[in-house]
């Protein structure tokens, strides 16, 4: 007996000893896992220049890569290369915190990989090739004395032109839409380096000899531009590639860009169903509202025809084109006061937002967005850019105005602005991971401001039913946007089907259809992020607020949510469950 006893001590006390022995490797290893990850961004920042001055990291801004295949065998290097070190961190001695970043971490280095051995669009989209907007985030930036700024935008000037030609040795049967888009995005940004260099050469203090070389050299970069420009026109393209992307990369791109808990399938599925409710929604408010603008017109049987007759009626009611952009910037002013009377969030005031003209290099896809600072360079501006109508026919002008009419401004700035994407990505660039910030997720930033959307207008936002009419149409845009995406993509939806979604299962406006066919052409899966991201966030809105009851507190939930920084809504799910039960 006694030496069974003795056995049983033996054994509880290795037991014990073996679990402190786990608990300092754990410690341990979530230590060595810190020390990865600051090395992960520092080598991930000396491979793409570019995209760490766009986080505010601007001690590589005099640096231009080169895309050639030498810089294509580095990136494929370095991304199998960490994922061979991500090997040796066992995930479940990770904290929370650090399981997420490693499930991020892995997914960019995965991405890389397929993008460059499947997707492969190095090869058939020109337009990934302009290096006008990076010389010109140079010139706007306000993190460093201009001369400072101009003495790097002159040493990354250097590699401009072997730039370009690598550009064209990568090239093989593009496509024509990213060619046609290439074209005019390289020609409008030209005005980089003919314009804006030569303002900011004005203010500089440089030495006049300096200037003249930074002039020269200038005139190079816009050869190589033009040179590039002109080399696409005269292409010989005799079997451009679709623009299509096909079931096999479009479900592998979704689930790496995404990374939603649904495939894209599901997803799909859900967007068709949800079509369906709204237009119950849209058709009840319609009715309602026919007298007040219809008066005595007779009602036509056809539901989505009735609609469509109170939306035009509704749609006349905007803005002209020389003071679009100046409404949005009296209504920022207005979201953020109502914000706060609400208490549904805190906004930060000391973080500037500066509604601007759209940059010329970046016309072409999207006539709203946001430019937001990165994580090392919280205090700079964010621009919300807007896009121009000077050179419209009248016709298109009115077309786009009318989508755009005086209720649908309203939500369209709640979703880039307040409290859309400028204050999301205020949020998290306050995130205490690095990795969340700046490896942000596509589906949590676009789902939280269609989100903001529904929320805003819950609780009392200019509440009618001509708002909540026109706020359905708005929401129906996200929707469709996931059934274009993934009927173009994968089931080869024809324009003339497309354009009948849009236009008539859509209400959208022609010139509004007409853009959004032009935007799947050029785009792959983004436009699906919308919808993923929203029903992810507000099906976990949901069931928190059945699970806490009274206890829920909505600006918590916001807060809270927002605190993670721009994380996959699935791990966001997982933490903030996970927090709740402790």
């Amino acid at each position: 007996m006694k030496k069974t006893l003795l056995c049983l001590v033996s054994l509880v006390l290795l037991f014990s000893c073996n679990k402190k022995a786990e608990k300092v490797d754990a410690k341990a290893l979530n230590e060595k896992f810190d020390k990865y990850k600051e090395g992960f961004v520092t080598n991930l920042w000396s491979l793409y220049p570019d995209w760490a001055a766009s986080q505010g990291y601007h001690k590589l801004d005099s640096v231009l890569e080169v895309p050639d295949l030498a810089y294509k065998k580095r990136q494929l290097d370095f991304a199998h290369a960490q994922l061979d070190s991500l090997q040796q961190y066992t995930i479940e001695d990770l904290t929370d915190n650090n399981k997420t970043n490693l499930y991020i971490i892995q997914n960019q280095l995965k991405s890389t990989v397929f993008s460059l051995d499947k997707l492969k669009s190095y090869e058939w989209n020109p337009a990934e090739y302009n290096v006008c907007g990076s010389f010109a985030e140079i010139l706007n930036g306000n993190y460093d004395a201009l001369d400072n700024r101009l003495q790097n935008f002159n040493i990354k000037m250097n590699a401009i032109p072997a730039y370009y030609e690598a550009a064209k040795k990568n090239i093989k049967n593009p496509t024509l839409e990213h060619t046609a888009l290439a074209i005019d995005q390289n020609l409008g940004g030209i005005s980089v380096f003919e314009k804006d260099l030569q303002e900011a050469l004005s203010k500089s203090r440089l030495p006049e000899s300096e200037k003249k070389t930074i002039r020269e050299k200038a005139k190079i970069a816009v050869e190589a531009i033009t040179s590039y420009v002109n080399w696409l026109k005269i292409l010989d393209n005799k079997s451009p590639r679709s623009f299509r992307l096909g079931s096999a990369l479009y479900n592998e791109k979704f689930d790496l860009d995404i990374q939603s808990s649904y495939s894209a399938d599901e997803i799909f599925q859900k967007a068709v169903n949800h079509k369906k409710e709204l237009h119950e929604k849209m058709f009840a408010l319609a009715d309602k509202l026919w007298p007040k603008y219809l008066k005595s017109t007779p009602k036509p049987t056809d539901k989505l025809e009735l609609i469509k007759m109170v939306i035009d009626k509704i749609s006349l009611q905007h803005t002209t084109p020389e003071k679009f952009q100046s409404e949005i910037e009296k209504q920022i002013p207005e979201l953020v006061a109502y914000v706060k009377s609400k208490d549904l969030l805190y906004i930060d005031p000391s973080k500037p937002l500066v509604v601007r003209k759209e940059p010329a290099y970046m016309a072409g896809v999207a006539g709203a967005s946001i430019s937001a600072p990165g994580p090392y360079d919280k205090n700079a501006n964010t621009y919300y850019n807007v896009g121009s109508m000077a050179g419209w026919s009248a016709e298109n002008a009115e077309s786009y105005l009318r989508e755009y009419n005086d209720y649908i401004l309203q939500i369209l700035n709640i979703h880039e602005a307040i409290p859309g994407h400028y204050t999301q990505l205020v949020y998290s660039n306050q995130s205490p991971s690095i990795i969340k910030a700046i490896l942000g997720n596509g589906a949590m930033v676009e789902g939280w401001a269609v989100y903001a959307e529904l929320m805003m207008l819950e609780s009392g936002y200019k509440n009618s039913d001509e708002m909540w009419l026109m706020y359905y149409k708005w929401n129906l845009r996200t929707t469709c946007n996931a059934i274009l995406d993934y009927s173009v993509h994968v089931k080869n939806m024809s324009k003339e089907a497309a354009l009948d979604l849009l236009i008539k299962e859509a209400f959208q406006q022609q010139a509004e259809a007409d853009g959004k066919w032009k935007r799947v052409t050029l785009s792959q899966v983004q436009l699906s992020s919308y919808f993923t991201g929203y029903t992810e966030i507000y099906d976990l809105r949901e069931m928190l607020k059945k699970e806490e009851g009274a206890k829920f507190n909505l600006k918590e939930f916001h807060e809270k949510f927002l605190s993670y920084g721009s994380a996959p809504v699935k791990y966001i799910k997982e933490l903030m469950l996970k927090e709740d039960k402790k």
